[in-house]
């Protein structure tokens, strides 16, 4: 059975000031989205899954379906606030879902093969999807047994402003140990510095893998996801600015012993849309991989 790709774009881009999953970076009026499945088709994966908002629906089933439905099996999940496990409750004030594994945990009727994990507004490259459909493929059938891409922080800097990023460390099987935040990231001089709690600038090394949230699991990710919401929203649920992260589970694994997530570098060149000032410089990129071959400047015929 092919693996399935998640894709999370329920979000509202907030900061980009619109829904940003569905604006044009490409020559066609391509998104960043057409680009990843575009890559997931052609690494091997055989269904695509877009968690969105219900009030998401038309506008994704209009675009995304009638582009690419005929090549790949195109399915949709619903992230809202009051999807929690039965017995659980949140505060009446939450206007907001609760943070990107919570949506994974939507798609938990809609997934029984190994799947990927990615953000909509995210470039990842071809590479990438290669990399990690060839592992997926092979724990079919496994548990446990999970990957997360690891992207070189050089190749993850903005040319426009600092960025926060996840410095990872694994251990010598090469599996994920740890991810530390570090936060105002930025080029200088050609070397990336990060600014410590005393705002004093220090180094950073291009080549430290970080993660830019493209992971791969098998289906019993869900059970330990719901148990992990459960006692999250105990000690969480009255928060109401609380999100419930893939890490925050991941971590829990690692530290139980429970699972292991194989840190699977990257040389790939990872590129997003944060703020609407950003959109010119993917543009810029994008079409300059057109230009040497990399995509068709139309992707879907």
């Amino acid at each position: 059975m092919k693996p399935t790709l998640l894709v999370l774009a329920a979000g509202m881009g907030s900061r980009y000031g619109g829904l940003k999953q569905m604006d044009a970076v490409g020559p066609n009026g391509e998104t960043i989205m057409d680009y990843s499945i575009y890559d997931a088709i052609r690494a091997g994966f055989g269904k695509v899954i877009f968690v969105i908002r219900k009030d998401f629906e038309q506008a994704f089933r209009n675009t995304f379906a009638n582009r690419f439905g005929s090549i790949i099996v195109v399915d949709f999940v619903f992230q809202s606030i009051d999807k929690v496990p039965a017995g659980c409750t949140y505060p009446p004030g939450r206007t907001k879902p609760w943070g990107t594994n919570h949506a994974v945990m939507m798609s938990a009727g809609a997934i029984k093969e190994p799947f990927a994990v990615i953000n909509a507004d995210d470039f990842y490259g071809q590479e990438s999807f290669e990399i990690l459909c060839n592992f997926l493929k092979n724990v079919e059938g496994k548990k446990n047994q999970y990957c997360m891409v690891g992207y070189h922080l050089g190749n993850t800097l903005s040319e426009s402003g600092a960025v926060s990023r996840g410095i990872c460390d694994k251990d010598s099987e090469g599996n994920l140990v740890s991810v530390v935040e570090y936060t105002h990231i930025e080029r200088l001089g050609g070397t990336p510095v990060y600014k410590d709690e005393n705002s004093k600038q220090k180094q950073l090394d291009s080549n430290a893998l970080v993660s830019m949230n493209m992971w791969g699991f098998t289906p019993d990710y869900f059970d330990y996801s719901e148990k992990s919401f459960k006692e999250f929203l105990a000690k969480n649920g009255e928060n109401p600015k609380s999100e419930f992260y893939i890490p925050i589970v991941v971590d829990e694994l690692i530290r139980s012993k429970t699972a292991t997530v194989k840190m699977l570098p990257t040389t790939a060149q990872w590129f997003g849309v944060t703020y609407s000032e950003d959109k010119p410089a993917v543009m810029m990129k994008i079409n300059d991989l057109v230009r040497k071959g990399a995509y068709p400047e139309k992707l879907w015929k």
